[in-house]
């Protein structure tokens, strides 16, 4: 008798084991997609770190470099920018910016985009082209990036296993991204319902859900059980939330919107004058780097992530007055330039620079948590993601007990914001993505 007469041994067995075999065994869907969770998740976790890690590396760099030579960065991060951009433009154009809104464009059909916006040259260009802007100065974070790094992760292993790519995989791999970035996974939930996904689906709860926890835990175990920016333990009384709250939301609210403005406003290919520089992106980079480099080189604050000198705000560490609107002021440039790389840290900078103003104003209230304010205040009317950003300060610092002034002074943030620019910025950024991408 030949080989091929030979029954296969599942032909052998009865016609009810072998349905419950093919539906539950080693190779169902089921198990694939829960290998694919799985193995993302950790492998999130794991690159999360790695990349935390070289960022700081190249942080730590140009500051060294920059206190051995002030004027260097006269030269080298114009310089650095034009030539990021150049690499960017040719070689991975979908990497350019913050990440997320690249993330939400792929929302939009998940099939096709892991091979434009999470393609792998995306997210391996967002890695080391990130990483190398801090290395010339630049006023960028790495939690956008993450999370486009992390959706590509995430779009990959499900390729890998064979199993059909829904939005849920993206939204759930930018959320594990957030959570290993900042070791927060209560914020990456959140962001996953507030800014990834438009209509958040039941069925994408546990996928959501597992991909953070395991995301979360791979961090907390390699990294260890550290809080972003420490611990603070001041409160307000009632009476005193009552007043700074709103106060704080107003004017963080305002200057955040302005800064959402500002950055559509760049983008938009109907302002004749960006529109002239657009079209000359390697020149536009290069004078952006020169307004980087003046800024930081006079102020010598406003390099980097901006993470140091927000940690010192928190703790009561004076910095100048005008601190914040010189943050604001490179991490726009940094922004509009076109350089890979995310606002989260240079934002939480700004708005701790926000927060210090405040401290002026209310001089009897508990400095910290007036601090905390500015940062949740300033973040919201950036991202217009109110619950994102509360979760995010009260895990970054371990404030719970101003969870309520928090909560007050992001949804009066959110709401002042939208006076001043009424579409969300990650929103606006990916339509254009996707318009770019036809």
């Amino acid at each position: 008798m030949s080989f091929r007469s030979v029954k296969p041994l599942t032909r052998l067995l009865p016609r009810r084991f072998r349905v419950l075999l093919r539906r539950h065994g080693p190779e169902a869907l089921i198990w694939r997609r829960r290998v694919a969770i799985l193995g993302g998740a950790v492998l999130v976790g794991l690159v999360a770190l790695v990349f935390a890690d070289m960022a700081d590396r190249a942080n730590m760099l140009f500051q060294s470099a920059y206190r051995r030579c002030w004027w260097l960065p006269f030269f080298m991060t114009p310089l650095g920018f034009a030539g990021i951009v150049w690499v960017t433009n040719r070689m991975a154009p979908l990497a350019r910016g913050s990440g997320i809104p690249q993330v939400m464009a792929a929302t939009r059909n998940p099939e096709a985009a892991l091979s434009t916006f999470v393609s792998a040259r995306a997210a391996i260009a967002k890695f080391f082209l990130t990483a190398a802007a801090l290395v010339f100065g630049a006023s960028v974070g790495r939690e956008g990036p993450t999370v486009q790094i992390a959706a590509a992760i995430m779009g990959r292993m499900h390729r890998l296993m064979r199993i059909p790519i829904r939005s849920s995989v993206y939204i759930a791999g930018g959320a594990a991204g957030v959570a290993a970035a900042f070791n927060t996974p209560l914020a990456g939930v959140a962001f996953a319902i507030e800014e990834l996904a438009a209509a958040y689906e039941q069925r994408m709860t546990l996928l959501v859900m597992a991909a953070v926890l395991i995301a979360g835990m791979v961090s907390l175990g390699l990294a260890g059980d550290y809080i972003y920016f420490g611990e603070m333990r001041q409160t307000l009384r009632v009476t005193q939330a009552i007043i700074a709250a709103p106060v704080a939301g107003i004017v963080g609210g305002i200057a955040g919107g302005i800064f959402s403005r500002l950055m559509l406003t760049a983008g938009a290919t109907s302002f004749a004058p960006m529109a002239w520089l657009r079209a000359r992106p390697v020149t536009f980079a290069l004078g952006c780097g020169v307004v980087v480099a003046v800024i930081g080189a006079f102020t010598g604050l406003t390099w980097g992530t901006g993470y140091e000198t927000a940690h010192g705000i928190i703790e009561g560490r004076a910095v100048p007055a005008w601190f914040g609107v010189a943050k604001f002021m490179t991490t726009l440039a940094t922004a509009v330039s076109g350089l890979p790389g995310g606002i989260f840290a240079p934002s939480l900078s700004i708005g701790a620079g926000i927060g210090d103003l405040l401290r002026t104003v209310f001089p009897d209230y508990s400095p910290g948590a007036i601090v905390l304010l500015g940062m949740v205040a300033y973040f919201t009317g950036v991202v217009r993601a109110p619950l994102t950003a509360v979760i995010i300060i009260s895990e970054t610092t371990a404030s719970r007990g101003l969870m309520m002034p928090l909560v007050a002074s992001a949804l009066v943030a959110d709401f002042a914001a939208q006076f001043i620019c009424k579409e969300k910025l990650y929103h606006g950024l990916s339509q254009r993505f996707l318009k770019a991408a036809g």
